[in-house]
């Protein structure tokens, strides 16, 4: 991704506090690259869940039933075998997804205090909204290299991780299971951890038109974040859940499956019914780190008073920035 200077972001800000806000912030523009390397990385990041379905279904409608069990065992096998996340040609072939699926929607990394970010430290960060999925979340990759952090990690659903093709790549891409033994690890390793705290939850109750974060009950990583002292760090990204069109079904039912799989088994498209996303804008905004004392063993009530500030935190960076970034007319529902 390309820096935009201060100056620069500043001319086309406008007067006011808005041009005020930017000339500190920090941002980055994607680059467009070939329009053919463009889609072809976007292609292999995001298509992986429509080629497992097209694949099985295809097997059984145009092979004969012993071949199409054999395709399922292949997939199977696939989802068993160990990947290694530095495997060279994975992290060649992830460099490639980062250099040019930026710049398809386009992406702009806006980080508000740049300087504050220690590249010795290991920092939390709260990604909203999860929308479909949370794909801005690229522009923090640690291959995407916006960020004065070189480990990074960002945690996912186990769900993933049990998706044949779909692991290969995002394992290369620097994902990780989201499950509190790994978060900790990690962070004692001096990886930066990047996770939506809504989760499958936020899928489950996302609507059309509005945008909505379910926080009020997710205090986890805030817990661990004070174990260890990490600061946490409240980011939001504009324009992502108009990537792609979706549909889901309703009720307690859905909800539960949801939960039971650690998936929301939502219908999702882009362009032409494909897994190409829409080309729509999106805005990652980063905010200042918020600095945490280590409490080793805190009370719910301390987690409690933590998890407030990270959620008055998130809050502010979506009214301060909104209109900023063209969307002034948005609400935000925290749940």
């Amino acid at each position: 991704m390309a820096m935009e200077t201060s100056g620069e972001a500043a001319s086309t800000a406008g007067a006011g506090a808005a041009a005020e806000l930017e000339k500190e912030m920090t941002v980055f523009t994607a680059k467009r690259y070939s329009i053919f390397n463009t889609i072809i990385a976007v292609a292999i990041w995001l298509g992986c869940i429509h080629l497992n379905a097209v694949l099985v279904v295809s097997a059984f409608v145009f092979l004969p039933l012993s071949k199409a069990i054999g395709v399922c065992w292949i997939l199977l096998m696939l989802i068993v075998i160990p990947v290694d996340d530095k495997d060279r040609i994975g992290r060649k072939l992830s460099r490639y997804i980062c250099k040019h699926a930026c710049g398809y929607f386009p992406i702009r990394l806006h980080i508000e205090d740049y300087k504050a970010f220690d590249p010795d430290r290991a920092y939390v960060f709260g990604y909203e909204p999860h929308s479909v999925l949370p794909i801005g979340v690229v522009a923090l990759a640690d291959l995407t290299g916006c960020m004065p952090l070189t480990k990074i990690k960002v945690l996912a659903s186990s769900a993933v991780f049990y998706t044949p093709f779909l692991r290969h790549i995002w394992t290369w891409l620097g994902l990780a299971p989201a499950t509190r033994k790994n978060f900790s690890s990690l962070l004692a390793s001096g990886y930066s951890c990047i996770i939506v705290p809504g989760g499958v939850q936020e899928t489950v109750l996302m609507e059309h038109g509005s945008e909505m974060v379910y926080l009020k009950n997710r205090k986890g990583f805030v817990r661990i974040a004070m174990e260890r002292g990490n600061p946490l760090v409240p980011v939001f990204c504009f324009g992502q859940s108009q990537v792609y069109k979706w549909w889901k079904p309703r009720g307690k039912l859905f909800l539960q499956l949801s939960r039971i799989i650690k998936f929301t088994p939502i219908f999702f498209w882009g362009i032409f019914g494909s897994p190409l996303p829409y080309q729509h804008p999106m805005d990652v905004i980063v905010g200042k780190p918020i600095e945490i004392k280590q409490n080793l063993q805190p009370t719910v009530e301390e987690v409690t008073e933590v998890h407030n500030q990270f959620v008055d935190a998130l809050q502010d960076l979506f009214e301060r920035h909104k209109a900023r970034v063209g969307h002034g007319d948005l609400d935000l529902r925290v749940l």
